[in-house]
């Protein structure tokens, strides 16, 4: 556990670093050359580092054990995260294009296209490197909180290439053909971003609050539950009431086994046992709560929708 934690800090920190270091260095270019798609990006990286520093938080806050106040974890903060870096992109987005009309309609000579043209393409390559860093621990410790981070920075390298080629474009046909005016290129890339922001903003939000709001674990979780259980232990004669949500990187189960009413409690204990940690072996930071039931072979509905019983050794 300690370790999963501190392997999630330390990639929360290295977002946080490097988004610190490029809204810097994009506001001093995107100032000194007067583009606003460059601008743009500094203000995408200023939210990237919001949501980084949240991330931090988040992470931090979500490792830490349940407690009194807090009985089923603290899993959900990761959510929580995701979904207010969502909503960061969206406010992101509407800024861009608000100055991005303001330029279409008082277009702006760039200077030194070629500044941005680096500048954009350093971009990209740290946040591709640091984004795979994120994705890659993210998916290893089930955070959703590092998945989101990890979202806005490959955000960052789709707007930052975009950006590029559009300034790349200005400086080639300027060099080639003087008088003629690209001046509206740049804030037409630069709304191209902010509506390709918004499509991410708008997927990071379904998946960070889709726990929130307590849905059940994917199909395939839910199936292989059910389906090994009855394989795996042929004591279990009834299998039912499967019950599962997530938060964070913790997973909540619960449900009933039916086992034969002559079975002692001690060995319906052991039973209930060897399940939870087969199930925990599969599924790791599950939290699996089973109720054992007696089997007098009277069917409920309930009961009989996973019996393993022939319909002729029931009453």
């Amino acid at each position: 556990m300690e370790d999963l934690s501190s392997k999630k800090t330390r990639a929360a920190l290295l977002s946080v670093t490097s988004n610190s270091l490029l809204i810097a260095f994009k506001l001093a270019i995107g100032l000194w050359i007067g583009s606003v798609a460059v601008i743009s990006e500094a203000i995408h990286s200023g939210m990237d580092l919001v949501a980084a520093v949240i991330a931090l938080f988040a992470v931090r806050a979500s490792s830490h054990e349940a407690d009194e106040r807090h009985p089923y974890g603290h899993g959900k903060i990761e959510n929580l995260s995701g979904t207010i870096e969502a909503l960061l992109i969206f406010v992101a987005a509407v800024w861009i294009i608000y100055e991005a009309v303001h330029k279409l309609i008082r277009p702006e000579e760039i200077d030194m296209p070629f500044w941005g043209v680096g500048v954009m393409l350093v971009s990209s390559l740290v946040n591709l490197g640091v984004s795979r860093r994120l994705f890659r621990v993210g998916r290893e410790t089930d955070s959703v909180a590092l998945r989101a981070d990890a979202w806005h920075l490959r955000t960052d390298v789709y707007t930052s290439t975009g950006v590029m080629i559009g300034l790349l474009v200005i400086w080639v046909v300027g060099a080639l053909s003087p008088g003629t005016d690209l001046r509206w290129l740049d804030p037409v890339v630069a709304i191209a971003v902010a509506l390709l922001i918004m499509k991410a903003a708008y997927d990071l939000t379904r998946e960070s609050a889709r726990d929130l709001l307590d849905v059940s674990l994917p199909d395939e979780d839910v199936d292989w539950i059910a389906g090994f259980v009855h394989t795996r232990w042929p004591a279990v004669r009834s299998f039912h009431n499967l019950r599962t949500r997530k938060a964070g990187p913790q997973r909540f189960i619960d449900f009933h086994v039916v086992v034969d009413d002559g079975m002692s409690v001690a060995d319906a204990h052991s039973l209930g046992d060897e399940i939870v940690v087969a199930i925990k072996e599969r599924l790791p930071e599950s939290t699996v709560h089973i109720h054992i039931e007696p089997c007098d072979r009277t069917c409920k509905d309930s009961c009989a929708s996973g019996c393993t019983l022939d319909v002729g050794q029931r009453h």
